[in-house]
């Protein structure tokens, strides 16, 4: 690496010297010669290009050990982690489907209400009287004597 007085050139410049010199005796602020100031360093440049890199047997062993190590830590790091983050995707899971249970006890809940609005004895004897139906004679209803063996299908609803 050059100094400043040569990457500046200054020694170069006409009456530099002299205005050194002449200074150096009489001003009182003038500073003296910086140490080294004559030695120049300069860069060769170096062609690498032909030479060939040997393989250095026990790098390729501790590349192989790290690449093991490596892999066991992400195997341990999943081996622990893999509960926990099971647990949380098992309550995320848990969460929605008591959602989805609260919306079908609100749909249930509704669809009762209509099917209790559309069977309403006010609401079909409307119909019937749109439809201009009547009530049966006493002559026209037939019974069917159940014998007990429960053969005739019974509509009960069951509810909650």
């Amino acid at each position: 690496m050059a100094t400043l007085a040569t990457r500046f050139k200054k020694m170069e410049a006409p009456g530099y010297n002299e205005a050194y010199t002449a200074g150096a005796a009489t001003g009182p602020f003038v500073l003296r010669a910086l140490p080294n100031e004559d030695v120049y360093f300069f860069s060769k440049r170096i062609d690498n290009s032909r030479l060939v890199r040997e393989a250095d047997p026990r790098a390729r062993g501790a590349c192989w050990s790290a690449i093991g190590a490596a892999c066991l830590l992400v195997a341990l790091l999943t081996s622990v982690l893999a509960p926990s983050v099971a647990n949380t995707m098992a309550g995320y899971k848990l969460q929605a489907l008591k959602q989805e249970q609260q919306r079908l006890i609100d749909e249930r809940r509704v669809l009762e209400v209509e099917e209790a609005q559309l069977l309403s004895p006010a609401r079909l004897e409307e119909l019937a009287r749109g439809q201009q139906l009547v009530s049966p004679q006493p002559g026209q209803v037939v019974h069917l004597d159940s014998k007990g063996d429960r053969s005739l299908a019974s509509l009960r609803v069951k509810s909650q």
